[in-house]
């Protein structure tokens, strides 16, 4: 279980990208994408589990957008939460809170902390982020220790923690991609920056239950090494995104050691744009 809530996380952390294109568009303002969301935002996802021809829906994750100041300085704040569905918390207890806030800006974060619990496992963390000093504080703990681990180093252009990566992606304007061309992106965790390379594939029709027929944009990602090199173990895995002005990730397909990860989005409301599936 442990396993398959790592791929989610990654998967939820591309489909929170961003990518060098994405520092292009937010260092210069004239380049910048339209915003695609706005405060009273939310999405909802089921999370399945499939092996074989068994899939089976165990979590659901959510996210909220509101309005927030953080030292003044005016906010999107963005909560995502997940939880396992009621009949299989007898197996695996888990509710996540991940909460960050954006410079409405520019879309850069400026704090983030999260809240775990999972099973006995509870752990919290924060960010700081310094945009002048180009550097992240960071703060975690462990709840069954004492000890709080602090950090600090530096950030790039396209270091973001997977929430603020989420709704950053959103707004890059796509015509300025190469199809087939390999991206890296960061993912800044409380002690360490993972890199994660993506590639965007095409467009596709996809057909959602309870939905409908979505356009999407699809990218490919995978975890890379610290020189940037995607690791050769099969660790790919695929995004659907809405091609419209909401850039609404639809569907999330992780594959891992048994099985794979599969993610879709179930309900919607508060969009900053019509949204109109066939």
């Amino acid at each position: 279980m442990r396993g398959m809530k790592l791929s989610l996380v990654l998967a939820l952390a591309f489909v929170m990208g961003a990518y060098d294109a994405l520092a292009q568009v937010y260092a210069n303002s004239d380049n910048k994408g339209e915003i695609a969301f706005a405060a009273g935002e939310r999405l909802e996802y089921a999370v399945g589990y499939k092996v074989g021809m068994v899939n089976v829906d165990v979590a659901t994750v959510r996210f909220d957008v509101t309005s927030g100041k953080v030292d003044g300085t005016e906010c999107f704040h963005v909560r995502a939460t997940g939880d396992v569905n009621k009949k299989y918390t007898w197996f695996y207890n888990l509710h996540d809170v991940y909460d960050t806030w954006l410079d409405k800006r520019d879309l850069r974060p400026v704090y983030f902390s999260n809240d775990l619990s999972e099973g006995d496992y509870r752990f919290k963390s924060s960010y700081r982020y310094d945009w002048d000093a180009m550097m992240v504080s960071t703060k975690a703990q462990n709840l069954s220790r004492p000890d709080v681990r602090r950090k600090s180093f530096p950030l790039s252009e396209v270091s973001y923690d997977a929430v603020s990566l989420f709704y950053n992606i959103r707004s890059v304007d796509v015509g300025s991609m190469t199809p087939g061309r390999p991206y890296p992106l960061e993912v800044v965790f409380a002690d360490t920056v993972r890199n994660i390379n993506y590639r965007f594939e095409g467009r596709q029709m996809v057909s959602l239950g309870g939905l409908g027929r979505i356009e999407t944009l699809v990218f490919k990602c995978e975890l890379a090494d610290a020189s940037g090199n995607s690791f050769d173990d099969g660790s790919e895995f695929t995004i659907w995104i809405s091609d419209d002005r909401n850039r609404i990730p639809i569907a999330v397909d992780s594959p891992i050691k048994v099985g794979s990860v599969k993610v879709r989005l179930v309900a919607y409301r508060g969009l900053k744009f019509p949204f109109k599936p066939e």
